[in-house]
């Protein structure tokens, strides 16, 4: 008996040595997070198994946007309020920060009034958090590591809504929606340098990797324009399918993704050439383009959905669609 006993101890510990063990659901070493405006959340996706692991309640009104410290253990989410840029509704007062491990809560800025803060961009080189404040008509600059605001840049515009940085961390470049102007900013020196019209209304703002270009899509006629950095003038405008929103880069330079939210499609603009080269079927009212640190896949949130589209782009074809919550916007990136 005591024989038999041993035998099946042994076999047993055979069994558990040779059997591979099932990969842990919440082991992936990159994030990317999912700004979900219906119910007030943040989401967690694997991006390697396209999936969605976690979910992080706001305890509120959520915001739009978010953004993730370098180091990929935080995220910085401005709360906005509950409606549209430039409609009646709550203005938002404080941006709140979540611990990515932990899954909760762990920070909270209060920026002492109503003033609506929306997009949140980490800066190139001081590594400090711009968030854009609409009704201030202003960047606020907010020391990341002890949450304090440090300072703020004006924008000289109503509804700053949203913000790029420059690659060397010196200019800033919002997209003012209702004025339809991008306003540019000395960072360093914390002015308005000048406010470029660009049509009766604009939406989001990218920059081209070299920084050469700025990119807005005018909200009247489908079509991009193109601001040259060096004159800060519109150099051309790019005709579209449909208007655009939000948009990206390639990391080599030669694409720029950017959602079509009336036409559900994506539109893959050829830089060189500039002009749409491809266009992709998403979901229903495409937001946000985010394309990955190792440029394989661009996300596109796709708000009317609850879905995730990633789309590869070594053919420009959807690889999967990812479930996350109602009402999907903002992307952002956490680790490498």
């Amino acid at each position: 008996m005591r024989f038999l006993f041993s035998l099946t101890l042994v076999l047993v510990m055979m069994t558990s040595f040779m059997t591979p063990s099932s990969p842990s659901s919440d082991s992936a070493t990159s994030w990317l997070l999912v700004a979900n405006k219906g119910d007030h959340t943040v989401s967690l996706v694997d991006p390697s198994a396209g999936k969605q692991i976690a979910t992080v309640d706001v305890k509120g009104v959520t915001g739009h946007e978010l953004v993730a410290s370098p180091d990929g253990k935080l995220a910085f989410v401005p709360i906005y309020g509950d409606s549209g840029v430039g409609l009646p509704g709550s203005d938002g007062s404080n941006l709140v920060v979540i611990d990515l491990a932990a899954r909760k809560l762990t920070g909270n800025v209060d920026f002492g009034k109503g003033v609506r803060p929306h997009c949140a961009v980490i800066g190139a080189k001081d590594g400090l958090l711009y968030v854009t404040t609409e009704l201030d008509q202003s960047i606020t600059v907010i020391d990341p590591k002890t949450l304090k605001i440090v300072g703020k840049v004006p924008t000289g515009q109503p509804e700053s809504h949203m913000l790029a940085i420059s690659r060397d961390g010196r200019r800033g470049y919002t997209a003012n929606v209702g004025p339809g102007t991008v306003s540019v900013l000395d960072l360093e020196g914390r002015k308005t340098i000048t406010v470029i019209p660009v049509a009766p209304k604009v939406q989001r703002i990218a920059l081209s990797v070299d920084d050469r270009y700025v990119f807005t899509s005018d909200q009247t006629k489908p079509q991009l324009a193109v601001i040259d950095t060096a004159t800060n003038k519109v150099k051309t405008w790019i005709p579209m399918p449909a208007m655009g929103y939000g948009s990206a880069p390639t990391a080599d330079g030669r694409w720029l993704v950017i959602a079509l939210s009336s036409a559900n499609q994506v539109a893959v603009i050829d830089l060189k050439a500039m002009k749409v080269a491809h266009t992709v079927d998403v979901p229903a009212a495409p937001q946000e383009v985010l394309v990955s640190p190792d440029a394989k896949m661009a996300y596109v949130s796709c708000d009317a959905s609850k879905k995730v589209a990633a789309i590869r782009t070594s053919d420009w074809k959807v690889d999967k669609l990812i479930e996350t919550g109602p009402a999907t916007d903002g992307l952002a990136w956490a680790g490498k």
